[in-house]
C-alpha cells in the first residue's frame, strides 16, 4: 500500500527555472500596459517627496555597462523609497547637444554641412538625436528602470531650453558672467573651447628642451653676455614666448662654464650640471629672483625681447627655476602677464596651424612645428638639451586628440565671488563616499573661470546681443523675452530669424544710436545645459522639486555634472541643487581591465540580458562595492546566477509549502510559536532592518548579503530542512504546522517586498503565487517596519549557540555516513554528551530528532564520560550508531514501534494514529 498521498508535500505552479530572458519581457509588457508607474505615483500621492534626479546620459549609441550600473542603481533607490514611505518620482534625462552629434552625422551618417544653412543642420542634429533617444529608452526599460519614460526631460526641448537661458540671465545680471580673452582648452580636432569637465588624461610622447636666453638689458644686475636656462616639453610655444618667470624668493645663481654663464636656480645646480654634462663650474654670482625683475632677454628665434616677471607658480619640481611664458597659451602665463601688461599673443588658428604671426612656421600644425622649431633652436646655439618624454597630457573626451592650451575671445562663468558660498554648500551637502566631499571641495577651491562658449552649430545659443559699439547687452528684458520665444518656438529661431526680430519690440540701447544690433553666434557647452536642469527640471516640472533629495552618478562627475550644477545653483538660488551626492566607480573586466574593444573584453548589458536576463544584471549590481570601480565577467555573472537559483529555491520551496495555507484563517498567533519558530521571526527581524539599514545608507552590497545569507544558511540549511517533517507527516491543521507555515508566509512576503527594488521581474512573478493577497502586484505595497520582540537577544543568542552545537552533530553524522554507519540521517542514532549551558540549551530545545534530523537523539552523561568512539568537539560529544528498528514507510523514520499497529504495520505509531485519523478514506 502506498501512503504518498496521506503527506502534505509542496505544491506550486512556480518554476524553478526563471527562464528571465523570455518572461522578463512579457512581464515588462504587463507592467506597461497596466501603467504601474502611474499607479505607484497615484498610491504615494501625499507623502513626503523624495526626488533622485536623473543626469542625462549622452543621447548616441547603444547603452554600456556604465549605464546598466548607473541606471539600476538609481532604479534601487527610486523603488525603495516608493516602498519606504515617500512619493519618489523618478523623470529620466538626455543630453542632446555637443559635438559628438554633429560628428555622427558628419562621418557615419554622411552628412554635407557645407551644403546646409545653420538651421537645417541643426534641425538634422535633433532628428538623430531624438532617434538615439528612442533606441537607448528602450534598453533602459529592459533593465527594469520604473520612471516616466513618455514624458522625460531633454535638454533640446522648447522648454529645458527656456530655463537655461534664464539661468544664464541670472547669472549675467549677478555678475558671474563675462567675456575676455584668456588662454582656454582648445580641441584642433574640435575647432573649439573646451571646459575641464570635457578633458581627459592619456600618456602622449613629447619633446623635452633646454633653452638658453641671452640677456640684453641686464638692468645692473647680469651680464649681456649671460644666459637664462629654460625648459619645456611644449617647443612649438617658443614663437609666442614673451617673458620669463621667476620666483621672487628663491635664489639663483650665475654658473661659469666652458666660457659660459647660465642662469639656473641654486638648488638645481648640481643636477642640471650633470643633465648638460657641463665640467669646472663656478658659481659667479647668486642673487634671489626679486632682483632679476624687468632684466630682458633676446628671443631665441626673433628680434624681440623677453622680459623677466615675477611669479608664484615657479617651483623647483622641474625644469630649471626659469620658467618659459607665453600668455597667449598657458595660465599662469596670461595672468602674470596681465600683471604686467604684456600681450596676449597667440599664432595658432582654430585648426592647430600657424599664423603668419609666427614667421618662419606659416601654415605648419603646431604639433608637426616641434621638429622646425628645435631644428632652428639647435642651428642658432641655443638648444641646450633635446630628449623625449612619456607625460601625461590633455586631450578632447570627444575625438580623443591632444588639446593646446590657446587664447581666444571666450565667453566666461566666474565663480570667484561665490567661491566661499560654494564651498559651504559643499560642506553641507551629504556624501557617499565620504571622501567625494573633499574631492568636490578642492575641485572648487583650485578652480579657475569656467568656458562657456562654444564655436559649434550644435546646442544653446548664448542669448547674446551686441550694440553698434560692440557692447554685450543682457539685460532682464532680452533675457525674458529669448527665453519666452524659446519656449514657443525653440533655440531654432536664434539663427533662423533677424536679429531685430529677436529683440523685444521696440527695443533700444544707448549702444545702438541707429537701432541696429547683432547677435552672439557661439552656443553654450553642454556642462551649461546639463548643469541648468535643477532649473531646466526640478523647478520646471510639477511633479519635481528643488533640491533634489539625492544625485547618484560616476566618479567623473565631480568635475562634470556635479560640479556645473553646484555652480548654477549656487549662482542662481544660493544653495546646491542636491542634499546628498552619491558616486559610484566604473566597470571593468574580470581582470580589473578597462573594457576595449580591441581586447575583446567588452560586456554588453544587452547581450547579459538575453543570455542571463536583468534580475542577473540587477543582483550583480546589488552585489559589488560600486563605489569603487567593479568587476563584471561571464564567470562572476555566473556564480550571481547561483546565489539568485538559491534566492529563487527559497521563495519557490516556501510557496510549495504554503499551497494548504489561507493566512486570513490559518494563521498562528506569535504567542504560540514553538521557540525555534520565535528564532527565525527573530532573525527576519534582524534581516528586514539590517537591509533597511543598507537601502537608507545606499549600501545595496549589505542588502544582498544579508538576504542571501538568511535564505541560503538559516532558511534552507536549517529551519526548512527541520520543517520539512512537521510540513509534510503532520496533519493538516496541527497547531505546530500552521505556526511553521506562518512564519513562513510572513518570511515569503516580507522577503519578496524587501528585495523588489533589486529583482522586480522575479518577486513580480512570486508575489502572482502567493495566497492571499490584495494588491495587483507587489510594487503597489509597502515593505514592512521590524518588528521588536520581547526577549529577542536572549533567543537569538541561545539559538545561535544551539545552531553551532548542530553543526557540530552534522559533522559527526557526515563522518558516521562516510565509514558506512548510516546511510541517510534518518537511519542514525545519536548520543549526545554534554554538561553545563549546552545541556541547558538542549533539554529545552524542543524536538531534537527534528533538530537534528535523525530518529533518535539522546542527550546523556557529562561530554567527560563519552565513550572513545564518540566525536569530540568543544562543547559536546558525539556519538553515532544505527538506530534501532524498522523503517516507516511513510515518515522513514527508524523506530521500535513500527508494526505495533496491526492495520497498518509498515508505519510507526504516529503515522498510524496520522493515517486512521485523518486519511482513512485515502488507505
Amino acid at each position: 500500500m502506498s501512503y504518498k498521498e496521506t503527506l502534505l508535500m509542496p505544491k506550486t505552479k512556480f518554476p524553478m527555472r526563471g527562464n528571465l530572458p523570455n518572461k522578463e519581457p512579457e512581464r515588462q509588457k504587463q507592467w506597461e500596459e497596466e501603467n504601474i508607474y502611474a499607479k505607484v505615483q497615484e498610491r504615494t500621492k501625499g507623502r513626503e517627496m523624495f526626488v533622485l534626479h536623473d543626469g542625462p546620459p549622452y543621447a548616441n549609441g547603444d547603452i554600456h555597462m556604465g549605464h546598466a550600473l548607473n541606471k539600476i542603481l538609481k532604479d534601487f533607490i527610486v523603488r525603495y523609497h516608493s516602498m519606504n514611505g515617500y512619493h519618489a518620482p523618478y523623470v529620466p534625462g538626455w543630453d542632446t547637444h555637443g559635438l559628438p552629434i554633429e560628428t555622427a552625422l558628419t562621418k557615419n551618417k554622411k552628412v554635407d554641412r557645407k551644403k546646409l544653412s545653420v538651421a537645417e543642420f541643426r534641425k538634422k542634429c535633433e532628428e538623430y538625436a531624438m532617434k538615439q533617444i528612442d533606441r537607448q529608452r528602450d534598453q533602459f526599460k529592459r533593465l527594469g528602470v520604473r520612471g516616466d519614460w513618455e514624458n522625460p526631460y531633454v535638454t533640446l526641448t522648447p522648454e529645458y531650453e527656456a530655463q537655461q537661458v534664464r539661468v544664464f540671465g541670472e547669472m549675467a545680471k549677478n555678475g558671474h558672467i563675462y567675456k575676455g580673452e584668456k588662454p582656454v582648452y582648445w580641441s584642433p580636432s574640435s575647432e573649439s573651447a573646451l571646459a575641464e569637465a570635457e578633458i581627459e588624461y592619456h600618456d602622449k610622447r613629447s619633446p623635452s628642451i633646454y633653452v638658453s636666453f641671452t640677456v640684453s638689458n641686464g638692468n645692473e644686475v647680469l651680464e649681456n653676455t649671460e644666459k637664462f636656462v629654460i625648459w619645456t616639453t611644449t617647443p612649438w610655444t617658443i614663437p609666442a614666448n614673451l617673458a620669463i618667470a621667476v620666483h621672487p624668493e628663491l635664489e639663483y645663481s650665475v654658473v661659469k662654464t666652458g666660457g659660459e654663464k647660465f642662469i639656473v636656480a641654486t638648488e638645481l645646480v648640481d643636477t642640471l650640471a650633470e643633465e648638460f654634462g657641463w665640467e669646472d663650474t663656478e658659481i659667479v654670482k647668486t642673487l634671489t629672483g626679486s632682483k632679476l625683475e624687468g632684466v630682458k632677454a633676446v628671443h631665441p628665434l626673433y628680434e624681440r625681447e623677453s622680459l623677466v616677471v615675477l611669479g608664484e607658480h615657479v617651483n623647483l619640481e622641474a625644469g630649471t627655476g626659469c620658467v618659459h611664458t607665453a600668455p597667449g597659451h598657458g595660465e599662469d602665463d596670461f595672468v602674470v602677464g596681465q600683471q604686467y601688461g604684456l600681450d596676449v599673443l597667440c599664432p595658432v588658428n582654430d585648426k592647430g596651424y600657424f599664423t603668419e604671426e609666427a614667421p618662419g612656421f606659416e601654415g605648419v600644425f603646431y604639433d608637426e612645428a616641434n621638429k622646425s622649431i628645435t631644428e632652428q633652436l639647435d642651428e642658432r646655439g641655443v638648444l641646450l638639451k633635446l630628449t623625449f618624454i612619456t607625460h601625461s597630457y590633455p586631450h578632447d573626451w570627444r575625438t580623443k586628440k591632444p588639446v593646446i592650451f590657446r587664447a581666444t575671445n571666450q565667453w566666461f562663468a566666474s565663480i570667484e565671488n561665490i567661491r566661499e558660498e560654494l564651498l559651504q554648500e559643499v560642506e553641507n551637502v551629504n556624501w557617499y563616499p565620504g571622501w567625494g566631499e573633499t574631492r568636490l571641495y578642492n575641485m572648487v577651491r583650485d578652480r579657475g573661470d569656467w568656458c562657456i562658449s562654444r564655436q559649434r552649430a550644435w546646442g544653446v545659443p548664448i542669448p547674446i546681443f551686441y550694440g553698434e559699439d560692440g557692447t554685450p547687452i543682457v539685460e532682464d528684458e532680452t533675457i525674458e523675452h529669448v527665453a519666452a520665444l524659446f519656449r514657443e518656438h525653440g533655440s531654432n529661431i536664434w539663427f533662423e530669424w533677424e536679429t531685430k526680430d529677436l529683440l523685444p519690440e521696440g527695443y533700444t540701447s544707448t549702444h545702438s544710436p541707429q537701432g541696429t544690433f547683432t547677435r552672439e553666434m557661439d552656443i553654450m557647452d553642454v556642462w551649461f545645459d546639463s548643469g541648468s536642469s535643477h532649473q531646466a527640471v526640478l523647478e520646471e516640472r510639477e511633479d519635481l522639486q528643488r533640491p533634489a533629495d539625492v544625485y547618484i552618478e560616476g566618479s567623473d562627475q565631480y568635475r562634470g555634472w556635479f560640479n556645473s550644477s553646484l555652480s548654477t545653483s549656487v549662482a542662481v538660488t544660493g544653495k546646491a541643487p542636491y542634499h546628498t551626492i552619491v558616486s559610484h566607480g566604473f566597470a571593468l573586466d574580470g581582470e580589473g581591465q578597462k573594457m576595449s574593444k580591441s581586447l575583446g573584453n567588452v560586456m554588453v548589458p544587452n547581450d547579459i540580458m538575453k543570455q542571463m536576463g536583468a534580475d542577473i544584471l540587477r543582483l550583480w549590481t546589488a552585489s559589488v562595492d560600486y563605489q569603487a570601480d567593479v568587476r563584471i565577467s561571464d564567470a562572476i555573472l555566473k556564480q550571481v546566477a547561483e546565489g539568485y537559483r538559491k534566492i529563487r529555491n527559497t521563495f519557490r520551496f516556501l510557496l510549495g509549502n504554503l499551497h494548504d495555507f489561507d493566512p486570513a484563517t490559518n494563521r498562528v498567533d506569535r504567542s504560540d510559536f514553538r521557540e525555534i519558530d520565535q528564532y527565525i521571526y527573530v532573525r527576519l527581524q534582524d534581516v528586514l532592518k539590517k537591509a533597511k539599514e543598507g537601502y537608507d545608507s545606499y549600501q545595496f552590497s549589505n542588502v544582498y548579503q544579508s538576504v542571501h545569507h538568511f535564505c541560503t544558511i538559516e532558511l534552507s540549511s536549517f529551519y526548512m530542512d527541520v520543517a520539512k517533517d512537521t510540513l509534510y507527516v503532520e496533519p493538516e491543521n496541527l497547531s505546530a504546522r500552521r505556526a511553521t507555515q506562518t512564519v513562513m508566509y510572513d518570511t515569503l512576503v516580507t522577503l519578496t517586498k524587501l528585495v523588489t527594488p533589486i529583482i522586480p521581474h522575479t518577486t513580480e512573478e512570486v508575489w502572482a503565487h502567493l495566497p492571499g493577497v490584495t494588491e495587483e502586484s507587489v510594487q503597489l505595497t509597502d515593505i514592512p517596519e521590524p518588528v521588536a520582540i520581547e526577549g529577542a537577544d536572549a533567543l537569538r543568542e541561545k539559538w545561535t549557540h544551539i545552531m553551532e552545537v548542530r553543526d557540530e552533530v552534522l559533522k559527526a553524522l557526515e563522518e558516521a555516513r562516510n565509514n558506512k554507519v548510516i546511510g541517510k540521517s534518518l537511519e542514525a542514532r545519536v548520543e549526545l554528551f554534554v554538561s553545563g549551558e549546552t545541556r541547558s540549551l538542549l533539554e529545552s530545545a524542543g524536538d531534537l530528532n527534528g533538530l537534528f534530523i535523525v530518529s533518535d537523539a539522546v542527550i546523556m552523561g557529562e561530554k567527560e564520560s563519552a565513550p572513545t568512539d564518540s566525536h569530540v568537539f568543544e562543547t559536546i560529544s558525539v556519538r553515532v550508531e544505527a538506530a534501532s528498528g524498522e523503517k516507516c514507510e511513510r515518515c522513514w523514520h527508524v523506530k521500535e514501534n513500527v508494526g505495533e499497529d496491526e492495520t497498518h504495520p509498515e508505519l510507526c505509531s504516529r503515522c498510524a494514529t496520522v493515517v486512521k485519523e485523518h486519511y482513512s478514506h485515502v488507505v
